[in-house]
Order: structure tokens, then sequence, then C-alpha cells
């Protein structure tokens, strides 16, 4: 079974998705180790993580599908990935979806945001005509063929033109043949509310991110409200940058990490990597 296939039958379950950000192959591993079923990629972890700048459209389509297609081939559950606008025009999406294609992604996002666009809770964005987007998101619908490759589109209207717009978008986008909905950074509960009276058939998307526009409600709270799908897109993150401050913090200090607290013990890290693995290919080839 595929990637996508597996994608499409989690998404069949009646159940909430619980999906975390992850922006390296490290967590993809631990993620899939802990449980998790789906996995996605972050633009903004993959930005701050490989280039250390902000996720301001800095990362080229190379090297976003350089890193998500390495991270699909870490692990054997499926990856939805941040493809951000696409990477230009109708053209460029029908690249890009191919390419997401052969490195075995089980889904992309698609925004609507000018080029270079900006994370989702970021001031200042700007949005393409409807239109326009409406007919990238039909290019990445004919280019994915038969692949099954699920097709998230996401409108970053709501800051600049408002809930209203954001909703209407939405409806143009699912009508282009978008498999789910993300309405990115709804200011309140009740514009939660409104986007899933709006779409009462659709997979919708929440997206929660520490610290941002959108309120902070947990999984069973935002299945009650009727979303099929939660990211928690700069979780690992933030929790990865806040433990390696402090051990930086104390090797500085301290110059030892002799007595550093809630260190993964090496033995345990190379059973996380498969280091056993392949000491036992090793040893078969050399026999």
């Amino acid at each position: 079974m595929s990637s996508s296939q597996k994608l499409r039958q989690l998404l069949a379950r009646p159940e909430i998705l619980v999906i975390p950000g992850i922006y390296d192959c490290l967590g993809a591993k631990l993620a899939e180790q802990l449980g998790f079923e789906v996995l996605a990629t972050s633009g903004f972890g993959i930005a701050a993580s490989t280039l250390g700048l902000p996720d301001y459209g800095l990362l080229t389509a190379t090297e976003m599908l350089y890193s998500v297609g390495r991270i699909a081939q870490s692990v054997n559950i499926p990856l939805i990935a941040d493809m951000d606008t696409g990477y230009g025009n109708a053209l460029n999406v029908i690249r890009t979806v191919k390419d997401a294609v052969q490195l075995g992604i089980a889904g992309i996002l698609l925004e609507d945001q000018e080029w270079p666009k900006k994370c989702g809770h970021f001031e200042g964005k700007r949005v393409i005509p409807m239109a326009e987007h409406a007919g990238k998101i039909r290019a990445a619908v004919q280019a994915r063929g038969d692949s099954g490759l699920a097709i998230i589109a996401r409108t970053d209207a709501r800051a600049p033109l408002g809930l209203e717009e954001a909703i209407h978008r939405g409806r143009a986008y699912i009508a282009a043949g978008a498999d789910i909905l993300f309405v990115e950074a709804p200011q309140s509960v009740e514009e939660l509310k409104a986007i899933v009276a709006a779409f009462p058939d659709v997979p919708l998307v929440a997206n929660m991110i520490e610290g941002g526009k959108t309120p902070q409600l947990s999984a069973s709270e935002l299945q009650q409200l009727g979303f099929k799908i939660v990211f928690f897109p700069v979780s690992t993150l933030l929790a990865a940058t806040q433990v390696m401050t402090a051990c930086l913090r104390q090797l500085k200090e301290q110059g030892t990490t002799a007595n550093l607290k809630d260190l993964v013990s090496f033995k345990d890290f190379q059973e996380l990597i498969g280091v056993s693995n392949y000491l036992q290919i090793e040893q078969q080839f050399k026999e």
C-alpha cells in the first residue's frame, strides 16, 4: 500500500488525526517510534534548521524537496509535505507535484500567498487572486495522476481580507479538486466554528502554533468542533531549541555536560537510528 493510500485510510476513520510538525529525519523517527501515524513537515522548521533563517520564502523548491524527500524515506508512515505556494505558477506546481509523488510523499499543502510567502502567523501577508490559486489546485490534481496524493488547499486570506473571504476562497479551492481545506490563522473559537459550519462535508485542518494567532485548543476539543486534522507544526522545534540552549549554556559555563539532566543515553540513541541493524548487515557481508 502506498503512503497516499495509508493516509486516505486514516482520513476515513472517525477520530481526528493529530500530526506533529517535524523538520528532520531524527524527529520523524522519534515521532514514528512514539506511535504517531502521520507526520507533516514544517516549512518554518526546515527554514530555521537548514538555513537558520525565518520562514520568509527563502527556501527554494529544490532545497525543500531534498529535505522532505529524505524525511519521507526515513520512516514507514505517511508524510504530508509543506510545499509553500508550489514555487511559482501552475507550471511550477505541476513539476512540484510530480516530484513529490516520485519521493513517496503522501500529501502536500499548497497555499495562496504571494511569493515570497511568510509564516502563516506572521504579519504582512499578501495573497494572490483566488482564481489563480484555484488554477494551481487544478494543475496539482492533474499532475498527481492516479497516485492518490492528497492535496491540502491552504488559504491565508483571513489576515489581509477577513474570514468571509477566506471561506469564499475555500469553497473555490474545494471545487477545484482539493481533498482537504486549511484556513490558516483564525483568531477565535467563534471563527473556528464558522469555518466548520461553512464546510460540513470537507476534511478541515486546524493549525496549533504556540503563541500564534489561533486559540490553543486540544485535539479532542477540535474534534468536537468538527475538524479532521490538527497540526502542531513548531512544537518540536521550540522544544528542541529549549533543550539545546540548556545543554550549551551548561557546557559554556561549566566546561562539562556530566551533570546535565534529561539526556538520552548514547546506547538508546544508537538504537533509535538503527546502529545494531547496520552492524548485523556489515557482519553478514564480511562473512
